[in-house]
């Protein structure tokens, strides 16, 4: 498993375990997710939007506490047809709103300064994690999380806009509920009863009312609506998948079509696609009860009070006015004690993005187990290679290596059968490959590899030239004549050219481009992997003659089919294959 040893290993990635929540989870989301950012370095702007939200908030509860008040004065001056006071209280009303339009116009711009903030800095934070260390090399050859673009892409903005949405509207509505319940508490009076020959008196009855009526019917939402937090997280899961699918026809467009297997791919797009419908039923059969639940709840509690509390209006102990008051503040209380109902789908989502995020995390801070061992070389002119065992995930030996000295200034070629380990050495003189045993020593000195195909940035002809570094290191006289070093002079004047370059250049020009960052960049210590495979026996030469003449000083170590490139070489490693020992010469 790939997140053997982490803390999250435990969280199952079947179907019907699903997001967990207990209380060790919950205190690892905050840990890890939600805490960290109000103690960071950004955190007194963090902190300071984060008051102006909320007193705005307050500001903004006051307003409607005031509202109230006046509707209460509103209808019993209709009551009284008393003219005078009804158009005061229109001239008060105006003033209201435009407090409140200017209270809430601002509440929104520091909301959404917050929240972007907030996702600025855990999107740093996670692409950190992502890309240093080569995490995103061990997580896509472990294939235990997937679509990391996703789960830094969208479920970060999901985390920091929901998770602001929901617990600034907790905190309103704990507010809300103080000042309503006073108003509920003090206009419902006292229900007196008797009962088995007791008389009982309950003072402010409407406000336990309503706390009975919406604390039991969220804790039957959540028996009924509990599935729904698995379902959308598979939902998601799902979704991403088929985007990812899509992507890959596009990128792979030309095989694809060489192969003529536009059929091939309808197939597999039409079963991804068929996990999403599945899903996306079983999410309608969940959401259809809480539906159905939220409408029964809302239409019952909407005139509940008006019947409990009409006999106390007939018999003149309530005015018109302070029934419609009393009916609104019940309203709010039931609405704000439900408010785990009216925020349960969105709770159920952000659980299930909490849930990927964490998964995410702890693939990233995941350590593979020791194996082969790569340390600093005593020698500042000297890769060392010492009793080294190649190894297959599964545990199969590939090849055994030792006693090998590479110098500075030789020129190693690395041969032998498909299959034998030839690039899985190569991946682990790069740290890539821990399977095995045994230690590699590097010296210091910058090291570059090439892969047979190298990797080609989006953006300007320029960036891919100069990747992995920045493009103003380099002048643009430097670029243009490393250019026509490796023979590709016809694209000297589109250095700043945007254009999928991957797509538009051939295999052979690719690597050729690859050989001209090596002369910009002046490795010291230079791996090769096949990294002529493409070009003519002439311009495999070509490069060979030219690395040789431009970096005289470097070590180079290639990995090669051809006989041709032996030639350029003054030491050869015979792979055998088997788990069989190199042969040096």
């Amino acid at each position: 498993m790939p997140l053997s040893g982490n803390p999250l290993a435990a969280i199952s990635e079947t179907r019907e375990a699903g997001p967990p929540l207990t209380r060790a989870w919950l205190a690892m989301a905050w840990r890890r997710l939600l805490f960290p950012y109000w103690i960071s370095e950004d955190r007194w702007q963090g902190r300071g939007l984060l008051a102006l939200v909320i007193a705005l908030d307050c500001a903004g509860v006051y307003l409607a506490i005031r509202v109230s008040y006046w509707q209460r004065d509103y209808w019993d001056a209709l009551a009284a047809h008393n003219i005078n006071a009804f158009w005061d209280l229109m001239l008060f009303f105006i003033v209201i709103i435009c407090f409140g339009s200017a209270f809430g116009a601002a509440r929104t711009w520091f909301y959404q300064a917050l929240e972007m903030r907030w996702r600025n800095w855990m999107t740093d934070v996670f692409l950190h994690r992502w890309l240093d260390e080569k995490a995103y090399y061990r997580i896509a050859r472990a294939g235990g999380t997937d679509n990391p673009d996703q789960r830094i892409g969208e479920d970060l903005r999901m985390m920091a806009s929901d998770s602001l949405r929901l617990s600034l509207g907790l905190l309103s509505n704990v507010i809300q509920l103080f000042s309503y319940a006073v108003i509920v508490w003090g206009l419902s009076g006292s229900l007196a009863f008797a009962f088995a020959g007791v008389h009982f008196e309950i003072p402010g009855y409407m406000l336990w009312i309503a706390l009975i009526y919406a604390v039991g019917c969220t804790w039957l939402l959540e028996k009924i609506g509990h599935p729904l937090v698995h379902a959308d997280y598979w939902q998601q899961r799902y979704e991403a998948h088929f985007r990812f699918l899509m992507m890959r026809v596009r990128e792979n467009a030309e095989q694809i079509a060489f192969y003529s297997g536009g059929h091939a791919e309808t197939t597999r797009l039409s079963a991804a696609f068929r996990s999403i419908r599945e899903n996306w039923r079983r999410l309608m059969n969940y959401k259809l009860r809480i539906s159905f639940f939220y409408e029964a709840y809302m239409e019952i509690g909407a005139y509940l009070p008006l019947f409990i509390m009409a006999p106390r209006y007939f018999a003149g102990l309530l005015t018109l006015g302070a029934l419609q008051q009393l009916n609104q503040a019940f309203g709010r209380v039931r609405m704000i004690l439900s408010w785990f109902i009216f925020s349960y789908q969105s709770l159920a989502l952000l659980r299930s993005v909490f849930h990927r995020l964490l998964e995410f995390d702890a693939a990233t801070q995941a350590r593979e187990a020791d194996g082969i061992a790569v340390t600093r070389s005593i020698w500042a002119d000297c890769l060392v290679i010492h009793a080294l065992d190649l190894c297959l995930p599964n545990g199969e030996r590939l090849a055994h290596i030792d006693g090998i000295h590479i110098r500075a200034g030789e020129r190693w070629l690395i041969r032998g059968p498909s299959g034998a380990g030839k690039s899985t050495l190569l991946r682990a003189l790069a740290g890539l490959w821990p399977h095995g045993g045994g230690e590699i020593a590097l010296p210091d000195g910058a090291k570059m590899f090439l892969p047979q195909q190298s990797y080609l940035p989006p953006g300007s002809l320029r960036e891919c030239l100069c990747y992995p570094s920045d493009a103003q290191w380099f002048g643009t006289r430097e670029c243009i004549e490393v250019l026509r070093a490796v023979r590709l002079e016809g694209l000297t004047g589109q250095l700043e050219e945007h254009d999928q370059w991957d797509k538009r250049l051939s295999p052979g020009e690719q690597q050729r481009l690859a050989f001209a960052r090596v002369l910009l960049h002046k490795p010291a210590w230079l791996f090769l992997d096949e990294s002529t495979a493409s070009l003519d026996p002439d311009n495999e030469a070509a490069m060979y003659r030219l690395v040789q003449e431009r970096l005289p000083d470097a070590a180079i170590v290639s990995v090669a089919h051809r006989e041709g490139v032996a030639a350029f070489h003054d030491r050869t490693l015979d792979m055998m294959g088997n788990g069989d020992c190199g042969d040096v010469r």
